[in-house]
């Protein structure tokens, strides 16, 4: 897995590529939390993740929570088949901010 962070109007845009594992969700979980350390509004963008398991998730659901402690906007863009069918099993469709691309979560629509 790769992550990209950059600034977009304002938002931590955390762009993810690859697979979100085990092996690879630690280092998304570090990414995450450093970035709502920044006190931005956060967005993850993942129209390139092909594949996300449980621990994944749950660096999703930790940075989530952690946001909604600082009040802090996070939300979820561009979301490919495979991962959506993980989170909406998981009814977690519900639970985050899911933008259908990064310009709709950039312009809060």
């Amino acid at each position: 897995m790769e992550i990209g962070i950059t600034e977009q109007s304002g938002t931590q845009v955390v762009a993810l590529e690859g697979e979100v594992d085990l092996q690879t969700s630690p280092q998304l979980r570090e990414a995450l939390l450093k970035c709502i350390t920044d006190g931005k509004p956060i967005t993850v963008e993942m129209s390139a993740v092909s594949y996300i398991d449980s621990s994944g998730v749950a660096s999703l659901v930790e940075a989530f929570q952690a946001a909604r402690n600082k009040n802090l906007n996070f939300s979820l863009a561009a979301i490919n088949e495979a991962p959506l069918r993980v989170l909406k099993l998981a009814r977690l469709d519900g639970v985050f901010v899911i933008h259908e691309n990064l310009a709709d979560a950039l312009s809060g629509n």
